[in-house]
């Protein structure tokens, strides 16, 4: 698969994480080319994380992975919805999803 075109705009391209099952938002990480690509190879989310400046495969190190069920672009190939089987908790405080601290 060619993945120029959702690199157009940045090396990175935000990639919105979503529970098949539930529809529940997890999480928001970014994708360069190689993540994507390795997304694609492997079945499970790849990121770049942008503060350690490296790839990281999303449960890695905690068992809590991320099976790919789907992948979408947006209407413009600048961000992607990813629909996932969620095993165990998507964020690092342990919350289920990321989206937890409600502000109203």
């Amino acid at each position: 698969m060619d993945l120029d075109k959702y690199f157009v705009k940045s090396e990175l391209i935000p990639a919105i994480i979503q529970e098949k099952s539930t529809g529940e938002v997890l999480m928001l990480a970014y994708m360069n080319r190689e993540s994507m690509q390795k997304t694609f190879e492997t079945g499970y989310t790849w990121f770049w994380s942008r503060s350690r400046q490296e790839l990281w495969n999303k449960g890695a190190t905690s068992g809590h992975l991320q099976k790919v069920i789907d992948i979408y672009s947006d209407c413009d190939d600048d961000t992607l919805l990813i629909t996932v089987e969620q095993i165990g908790a998507a964020c690092h405080t342990g919350n289920h999803s990321c989206f937890f601290k409600k502000l109203k």
